[in-house]
């Protein structure tokens, strides 16, 4: 039998992805729809044939739930995951897992003692495209520099809750941005330490405090060193990661891989085309095998420490203007 699933909060995330997702799921089935609007929870609660509610305290109380998808702004995550914890309702969480790292090793301590599963939205490491990436980094030698980056433009960064610290945990870091740094800790491991410099004047013109841009160095006592630049208002939108070794380049891509020589000529590629929404029904069909006890949790509140470690580190060095190291915030 299927899993009971809810979902709260009915943004763009959910209606074009987890939701999509869900009707296509091979493991789950959507029951339950939560959102505060009361509009458009009537509104689709219907278009879905489901049961709504504006109360998700309401929803896990009323509902016998086997999971939940949370997401929602990220100042509100923390009470729903703990409502959820409260009734044994497993949850796959939208990124990121917290707003600080106090807040992450309370929950994680949360969902140990109430004996749920809890698995961080990642989407990129169920995409062969990224999951190839160590494979081809076998092949370049000794690696030694790492150049990353992830851009998109916003017109107006302060708009809304993600132009707010006290909300949104953080900008441009602690939002899209957790999506390349899982990438970096995925490949490289925590780094030993972290430099970061962070913009909120890309628009002088408006009042916000999370920030727009960051740039991020970081190394390892390896001798392995790289540049992390996240941006909500450089456009166009670009995602990459370029790992240089002494023998080739890896060159990552949204939905491209390369194997380059040193000179930048083309050794092997990897490409993918992704028919929508099968990222989002791969990661609800693994969450299921993980509720199920099939699969590992490869992105549970544990390992999601050492993300809000990196993150930590570099809004403490943006302050102090020194090296962090990530691992002695843990």
């Amino acid at each position: 039998m299927k899993l009971r699933a809810g979902v709260v909060g009915l943004g763009k995330q959910a209606l074009e992805d987890h939701i999509p997702g869900l009707q296509s799921s091979d493991g789950a089935e959507l029951v339950a729809i939560c959102d505060e609007d009361h509009e458009i929870v009537r509104e689709h609660q219907y278009q879905l044939r489901v049961n709504g509610y504006t109360d998700f305290h309401e929803m896990f109380r009323s509902e016998q739930l086997d999971l939940v998808i949370v997401t929602v702004p990220h100042h509100i995550g923390r009470a729903v995951i703990e409502a959820a914890a409260e009734h044994r309702v497993h949850v796959l969480k939208e990124k990121p897992f917290s707003t600080t790292l106090s807040e992450a090793q309370e929950l994680a301590k949360k969902c140990e003692e109430s004996g749920i599963q809890l698995m961080v939205t990642l989407q990129r490491r169920f995409n062969p495209i990224y999951t190839s990436f160590t494979q081809l980094a076998d092949q370049i030698g000794t690696p030694f520099v790492v150049d990353a980056q992830y851009t998109l433009h916003i017109a107006d960064p302060s708009e809304g809750w993600r132009g707010d610290t006290a909300k949104a945990g953080g900008g441009c870091i602690i939002d899209m941005g957790y999506h390349l740094i899982d990438m970096i800790l995925w490949y490289f491991g925590l780094p030993d330490r972290v430099l970061a410099d962070l913009s909120v004047e890309a628009r002088p013109d408006r009042e916000y405090d999370a920030e727009d841009t960051a740039l991020i160095h970081f190394g390892y006592d390896s001798g392995l060193y790289g540049s992390l630049l996240l941006s909500r208002f450089i456009g166009p939108k670009t995602e990459q990661i370029r790992l240089v070794g002494s023998r080739g380049i890896v060159h990552l891509e949204r939905g491209r891989i390369r194997r380059l020589t040193n000179g930048g000529e083309a050794v092997e590629a990897l490409s993918r085309e992704q028919s929508w929404p099968s990222a989002a029904t791969s990661q609800i069909d693994y969450f299921c095998r993980v509720i199920e006890g099939l699969r590992p949790n490869v992105s549970g509140p544990r390992e999601n420490l050492a993300h809000m470690s990196f993150i930590a580190a570099c809004y403490e060095s943006a302050k102090t203007h020194v090296y962090i190291n990530p691992k002695e915030m843990l």
